[in-house]
């Protein structure tokens, strides 16, 4: 089995915080989701999550505006400069300090950064090779707070910068005769945002108590003059003679809140035409963001309350008001259309993408409030349901990474989700008491399950035939079985003396598997009256059971740290892991005792065979994930699925710094009411919540589970749900490599049209794009005879590459004819072997069934077009009397049959 699982996908985290930006053409849209990036594609449907990640939380996001390159900033100021289009990282740099906001010029030769009352310009990374990306151009000096924002003018003569102290001002990018700095007051809050108009110095500033003031510029951005020679002469002089005492650290431009007379004499002047409030009188709303869309002269405003409003400036005149949340709106960006409005929530981690002129959503996504806690493969490894602590269910679509249908009849935390046989019902077990059956046709809850008296499930299982349904108890130590038919309870299974911490069926027989915590796993005859039909002891409590896809082997995990592998049939142990060691867990802020001694007592908590049964996957409260080979009982590979450290338990050893004599720094509650709003309650003081904690959420895997089609993999984690995915296309990975195979003898072995033989070549090589070419090249008439005349061997590889060629390919119906005969030529050879095959068989199941769904759409809205073309065609002309009858339906269905069925026999004899 390969181990070339790389990252391939974040779902369930649409959002946290940072802000949204919108790219160049205005289709697709970035979001930071932890220290990562989404993009979003709002045209196509899809969801992309970049295999790059920066060391903390990611705050803030600039995009160049030929859209090629990010610079993406931490929560420390440490940046990445990342192409868009090769997914990868450029350059790092380290700004030393937390960075507030980034802004590209519109003629993408200058950036700006803001972090505290400075703000910092770059020359632009990426317009010629160069040793250092970012290069300092200038520093402006003004504010006295922290600075907060930055919008630029059309023409990147100017900038303008706002601040905590309640002041906003305008630099100039050049040195100006006219313009080098401005100092604008008039609010009595933080600046939260300022705009410049189209083509104009003219500017608007937002306030955090929700107040506009809209500044005239007594100068066109044409008025602007550049300096005089002689001062340019003068300091260019200055600066040659600084090169070489040290090395030039850019232009500093110290701006004063009032400057004399003669400093103001000929210069660009600003006044304050008009002053608006947006909140009614009485209100304390605070406004918390805010997006302008200069063509169309848009102004969308977040609150904290998750209310927006949208504006047309500079007459203030209100478009329309909406809640879209109970939560504080965290960032807003407008397309370049000005059509989209994009908002995100980070309090419930929501995205939403809305169309205002049709007051419609384009894209309405929101993960688990809580961490995720379980998840399920469908079958056909199309779909994943995931259970959380927010008591929901959440279906999502492996392909497009979207969330399309959310559950949420539970009233407490969700502990297992499962999928029946078919795929088409979810199963889901939760401490509300209660097991829920989801209908994936409808979308409703058709049964509940629920026990004589009140208990809370902590576990779920469901047998291969999806007829029976088994929960087991926490707090009563019983394990319950359920008719999924009539909806009754059949038995009541007692024995255990401890919670029941994990059930599975054995997906061959009718056996079930039950671990709890009084250090025993009991096997359960279905057939035999549900009697005992095992009981195996371990040494330590058991947390998790698992059955290998075959059925022969059982693995159980203990709370020692041991991974125990049984043959159930015998009761006979027949290896065990020990996998302490391999957890590797993290130090905590707040642990008094070292990682390596707080890992003793640690063990996974979940497992999960691979696909073919020969490895097994396991995790628990660390950052790593272990695959086992089975037969070998080693170790084969290591997945850190994070690097985040903002989050808790990631660091091996603490940080002296951050202990004082009185303990951790982590201890001390930071910031009074800054963005994250709550302010610190003072003695005496009524403001702010006296229940607020600040705290890290620790990095834990809750659950593991395999692809069905054993391409991929995937870990609910403190983050989200991560996918992992065998990544086949930077490995040379050849199969009886032979010296004359080279792709010259192959493509000569396809001119002579010995295609069977160039086929096995192909595969011998083992190179995508080579074997797509010889596959492609045989002509559909001769496929049956190729098919009967391709080795045993090579039937697998086949089917396999068929199953991958769906997914890209648009010769539908030639890979179909492919994939028809082999399994009607080959299908009894096939069934022999069916266990080893099965991952390579749903693989192709799931992409036929993919294609299925959307021709079916197709054809569907095609019908109908036809349909109502036939139906205007024949009422055409016809003057329709009031009491006159219409035409009759059957008789336009038979018509419209006929026509299409003409239509066919057309196409077939063409």
């Amino acid at each position: 089995m390969k181990f070339a699982y790389r990252f391939s996908g974040l779902l369930g985290t649409v959002y946290r915080r940072g802000n949204l930006s919108f790219t160049r053409d205005g289709g697709s849209l970035i979001s930071p989701v932890g220290n990562r990036i989404s993009l979003f594609d709002l045209k196509n449907n899809k969801c992309e999550t970049f295999p790059l990640a920066t060391r903390l939380n990611i705050v803030c996001v600039g995009l160049s505006p030929d859209g090629s390159l990010a610079i993406l900033i931490d929560e420390e100021g440490a940046a990445l400069l990342v192409s868009l289009i090769g997914k990868c990282v450029i350059h790092r740099f380290y700004f030393h300090k937390p960075v507030h906001s980034v802004s590209f010029s519109p003629d993408g030769k200058k950036f700006v950064i803001t972090k505290d009352n400075v703000a910092l310009m770059y020359h632009a990374p990426g317009r010629k090779r160069e040793f250092n990306a970012f290069v300092l151009d200038k520093t402006y000096y003004g504010p006295y707070d922290e600075t907060t924002c930055i919008d630029w003018t059309d023409d990147s003569k100017c900038f303008a910068v706002g601040s905590k102290d309640m002041s906003t001002w305008v630099f100039g990018a050049e040195r100006w005769a006219n313009l080098i700095y401005y100092s604008l007051g008039g609010h009595k809050d933080i600046i939260v945002a300022c705009f410049f108009e189209e083509n104009s110095l003219d500017l608007y500033t937002i306030s955090q108590d929700a107040a506009l003031c809209v500044w005239q510029c007594d100068t066109e951005l044409d008025g602007l003059k550049p300096r005089l020679p002689k001062d340019a002469a003068r300091e260019e002089n200055a600066e040659e003679n600084e090169e070489f005492l040290e090395e030039p650290k850019g232009e500093e431009i110290r701006g004063k809140a009032n400057p004399n007379e003669q400093e103001t004499r000929d210069k660009v002047k600003y006044s304050r035409v008009a002053k608006y409030f947006f909140n009614k009188e009485g209100d304390f709303n605070n406004l918390t963001s805010a997006a302008y869309h200069k063509k169309t002269h848009l102004l969308v405003t977040g609150f904290a309350s998750g209310i927006f409003h949208l504006h047309e400036l500079p007459d203030f005149n209100l478009i329309h008001s909406l809640s879209i949340s109970d939560q504080r709106i965290a960032s807003i960006s407008i397309n370049c259309t000005g059509d989209w409005i994009a908002f995100g929530c980070s309090g419930l981690g929501q995205l939403l993408v809305w169309e205002w002129q049709s007051e419609s959503y384009v894209l309405k996504q929101q993960g688990h409030f809580n961490s995720m806690v379980s998840l399920a493969y469908s079958p056909d490894g199309q779909y994943i349901a995931t259970g959380g602590e927010d008591g929901k269910v959440k279906v999502w679509n492996t392909s497009s990474s979207f969330c399309f249908v959310t559950f949420t009849e539970h009233s407490s935390g969700v502990t297992a989700v499962t999928f029946t046989s078919n795929g088409y019902v979810i199963l889901s077990a939760s401490l509300d008491g209660t097991v829920r059956a989801f209908d994936l046709h409808r979308y409703r809850n058709f049964r509940t399950f629920t026990s004589p008296r009140p208990s809370q499930f902590s576990c779920l299982a469901v047998d291969s035939s999806g007829e029976i349904v088994s929960a087991g108890s926490q707090d009563s130590f019983e394990i319950f079985i359920w008719s999924m038919q009539s909806g009754r309870l059949l038995d009541v299974l007692s024995g255990h003396e401890g919670p029941i911490s994990s059930l599975s069926f054995n997906p061959m027989k009718s056996v079930l598997a039950s671990a709890s915590w009084d250090k025993t796993v009991k096997l359960w005859d279905m057939l035999d009256s549900w009697r005992t039909k095992e009981t195996l002891i371990l040494n330590s409590d058991v947390l998790v059971v698992t059955f290998r896809p075959d059925g022969k082997e059982l693995a159980v995990a203990a709370l020692n740290g041991q991974i125990t592998f049984w043959d159930h049939e015998n009761a006979v142990q027949v290896g065990s892991i020990e996998g302490r060691h391999d957890l590797q867990m993290g130090r905590k802020e707040l642990d008094k005792i070292t990682a390596k001694q707080a890992a003793k007592g640690k063990s996974f908590t979940t497992l999960c065979y691979s696909a073919d049964g020969q490895s097994i996957l396991a995790g628990g409260l660390s950052k790593f994930v272990c695959i086992y080979n089975v037969k070998e009982q080693i170790l084969m590979k290591k997945f850190e699925i994070s690097c985040n450290f903002s989050l808790d338990a990631m660091e091996e050893y603490l940080d002296r710094r951050k202990m004082t004599e009185f303990g951790s720094m982590a201890l001390i509650d930071e910031g009074a009411g800054g963005e994250d709003g709550v302010a610190i309650p003072l003695p005496g003081v009524k403001r702010g919540d006296m229940s607020y904690r600040h705290f890290k959420p620790e990095i834990r895997v809750t659950c593991l589970r395999f692809s069905p089609t054993g391409r991929s993999w995937a870990a609910t984690t403190t983050e989200g749900l991560l996918i992992y995915s065998l990544d086949s296309g930077l490995i040379f990975d050849p199969f009886e490599l032979d010296i004359d195979i080279t792709p010259g003898n192959i493509r000569k072995t396809l001119l002579q049209k010995e295609y069977t033989m160039a086929i096995v070549m192909a595969f011998k090589l083992n190179e995508k794009k080579l074997i797509q070419e010889v596959i492609e090249a045989v002509p559909s008439e001769e496929v049956d005879v190729v098919c009967s005349s391709l080795p045993e061997l090579y039937v697998e590889k086949v089917l396999e590459f068929l199953a991958s060629a769906f997914e890209i390919s648009c010769h539908l119906e030639f890979y179909l004819i492919w994939a028809h005969k082999l399994l009607m030529l080959h299908g009894p050879k096939l069934k022999t072997r069916s266990v080893k095959l099965l991952p390579v068989i749903q693989f192709l199941q799931k992409s036929i069934q993919r294609h299925f769904e959307d021709v079916s759409k197709l054809c569907e809205w095609n019908i109908y077009n036809i349909k109502y073309a036939l139906a205007i065609s024949q009422q055409r002309g016809m003057k329709r009397l009031a009491e006159e009858t219409s035409v009759d339906k059957d008789d336009l269905d038979s018509d419209s049959d006929y026509l299409m069925q003409e239509a066919h026999k057309d196409n077939l004899s063409s």
